[in-house]
């Protein structure tokens, strides 16, 4: 790794698209980006194939995969469990561990790994990266990590809360620190990550405490599809009562769902577009979403005692001044203040939306999930540059 080689190119490998983003580290500038799709149909046979098809691009960009100036190829990686809890470089041994892990995210991981091996096929000598989405939650306490389930059952099969979105956590409440205009040590963030996936994070001083995510995805806030915490009696009741078999309940709670099983629709735009016709069942689901956002911020305000920011991110937190209005109602008393004119104003910059006496600021900062993957995959690289 030279002085020259400025540039990172990060890889997301999902079970049948593949995104990128090539990006200079020196100013953070980005100088290609897309995905290939449908992998698995049609021309595009498997992530090797696709992954071709992403060398092409870049070289239609003026940077292939073969270009010297490439430093490290970051890849994301759903979980990394309790074994992998910083970004990671990639050898024969981390793949191997990987592997191991797929059972903890069996429609996430084996894809990761796939990405990952045709990466290291393509380009053997370059440094490779994984950056785990739970990684940011590795520093929760163990009150917080444990489930109240028995506890040689929970070691024996890796339950415990993990959480997810890390990489976005991270990012996000560092750029929220920045906007107030203090480093990350100094403040307590609650990030609200609100997208089709959706999770709170409660960071104190610049380490995640707690988060909503568990085990899997699935727990925590209302989501698109997926129906965030839940009485787990419901799954007996409907194994012994509906007679509806474990892969049915697991289609139920992951793809139908959350806002889309509330109302039919998990686009949030939609959904505020049939609130303004006088849907009833829009509404419901609006409401439903928002109640979940308050108990979590007023619970996370519990576990930090002190908070001085809130920030939303992600499509819906970035978009969506209704869902910040309703999500922050009736919080006066923990110090929180919307101003509805700052709310309103729709830009791409991490601005202040809450009113000037509010004790808690509300924020809304973009996310950047790829540059934080990329910083941290070019850091190690670094770090590990042959003296």
């Amino acid at each position: 790794m030279k002085p020259s080689d400025t540039r990172a190119l990060v890889l997301n490998s999902g079970s049948s698209s593949l995104k990128y983003q090539l990006i200079d580290m020196a100013g953070h500038d980005r100088l290609a980006s897309g995905i290939v799709e449908r992998i698995g149909e049609g021309p595009v046979a498997d992530h090797g194939e696709a992954l071709r098809i992403v060398s092409g691009e870049l070289a239609a960009a003026g940077s292939g995969l073969d270009d010297e100036r490439l430093a490290v190829i970051g890849h994301r990686v759903v979980h990394g469990g309790t074994r992998f809890t910083e970004p990671t470089l990639i050898d024969d041994e981390v793949v191997a561990e990987l592997e191991k892990l797929v059972p903890l995210a069996p429609l996430h991981n084996p894809a990761n790994i796939a990405g990952i091996q045709v990466a290291r096929t393509l380009r053997p000598g370059l440094p490779q990266v994984a950056v785990f989405d739970t990684a940011f939650h590795a520093t929760i306490p163990e009150a917080a990590a444990r489930y109240a389930v028995d506890a040689a059952t929970a070691d024996r099969f890796g339950i415990r809360r993990y959480g997810f979105h890390g990489t976005s956590h991270a990012y996000v409440s560092r750029a929220t620190a920045a906007l107030l205009g203090k480093a990350p040590d100094e403040v307590n963030v609650i990030v609200l990550h609100l997208g089709n996936g959706a999770s709170a994070s409660a960071v104190e001083r610049g380490r995640c405490v707690e988060t909503s995510m568990g085990l899997t995805p699935l727990e925590g806030l209302v989501m698109g599809t997926r129906s965030g915490d839940i009485d787990p009696a419901v799954v007996f009741h409907l194994a012994r009562t509906g007679g509806m078999s474990t892969d049915e309940i697991d289609t139920l709670l992951n793809k139908r769902s959350g806002l889309v099983g509330l109302c039919g629709d998990n686009d949030m735009r939609e959904i505020a577009r049939r609130i303004g016709e006088g849907d009833e069942s829009a509404r419901l689901a609006f409401d439903v979403y928002c109640h979940r956002i308050r108990k979590y911020v007023g619970a996370y305000t519990a576990v930090l005692g002190e908070v001085d920011a809130i920030a939303f991110t992600a499509g819906v937190g970035e978009n969506s001044a209704a869902v910040r209005e309703a999500s922050t109602q009736n919080l006066r008393a923990l110090g929180v203040e919307l101003d509805p004119v700052l709310n309103a104003v729709r830009a791409r910059s991490p601005r202040i939306v809450s009113a000037a006496g509010s004790r808690v600021a509300v924020a809304v900062v973009p996310t950047d999930e790829e540059l934080e993957i990329a910083t941290q995959a070019y850091s190690l690289a670094a770090q590990n540059r042959p003296k």
